[in-house]
């Protein structure tokens, strides 16, 4: 298993694959264990980078999360790629990674050829974001949800999801900034997808989406017609077919 150092702090990574790089971000609750089944769509044609963000997964745990869990999981990202021998990324983050890959963007334009922002929830949190929070309560008493999260986290799973949790309703209650910076500083070619029937993304997301992308250079989306949380994962070969012509046309 390889670790890199951040804050002191031992942060798992994995290489898989050969080709052009390309980086998945897990969300919240989650860990780079969540793309096990969709990682062979990519691996015969892309080096892809797994990260499990601190406190998930095999990296040192916290006491705490940071409030602004995803700008400090963004830098988390920064420190692992100025560490590996490639010159531009791929960024593809889901859910709460998504922010985390659109915050990267941001700082280190000089890192990233593009982003996919999968299943984002928008520039700000929206008004239904703590009653979502909260179904966490059932959702832990749900078989299948409870293995998912023993699978990412092991059998500490309920601490990281409980910890999580109270992260991001500080984060609501603090009204803090998502992005240290402007979205339309965004320089990379940028795809925003989403699944029109997941429920854990606000209604009006392809609105949302149609303003963010007035104000970024180079912006996109692609709705798939079905499909839950998240999308690269319910719509996986759908997915990875857009995600790769996107990339290629994002060289020419």
């Amino acid at each position: 298993m390889s670790f890199f150092k951040y804050h002191s702090k031992n942060v798992f990574f994995s290489e898989i694959g050969q080709g052009e790089p390309i980086v998945l971000l897990h969300g919240n609750t989650a860990s780079s264990k969540m793309f096990d089944s969709v990682l062979d769509l990519y691996v015969s044609k892309y080096k892809v980078i797994l990260i499990d963000f601190l406190g998930h997964g095999r990296s040192d745990r916290l006491e705490k999360f940071p409030t602004e869990l995803w700008f400090d999981e963004a830098m988390q990202t920064i420190t692992l790629l100025d560490s590996l021998p490639y010159e531009k990324f791929n960024l593809i983050g889901s859910s709460g990674g998504a922010w985390v890959a659109l915050n990267v963007a941001l700082e280190r334009p000089d890192l990233v050829h593009t982003v996919i922002a999968d299943s984002f929830d928008g520039r700000t949190l929206s008004d239904g974001f703590p009653l979502n929070l909260k179904e966490r309560e059932r959702t832990k008493k749900d078989a299948m949800a409870k293995q998912f999260y023993i699978i990412c986290q092991g059998n500490d799973w309920e601490s990281v999801v409980d910890n999580d949790t109270g992260c991001l309703l500080h984060l609501y209650e603090q009204k803090k900034p998502l992005f240290h910076k402007p979205l339309g500083e965004l320089r990379a070619p940028t795809l925003l997808t989403a699944s029109k029937t997941d429920n854990m993304i606000r209604s009006d997301v392809m609105v949302e989406y149609d303003e963010i992308i007035r104000q970024i250079a180079d912006g996109r989306k692609y709705f798939f017609e079905s499909g839950f949380h998240p999308a690269i994962l319910s719509n996986g070969t759908e997915f990875a077919k857009i995600a790769d012509a996107f990339i290629e046309n994002s060289s020419r």
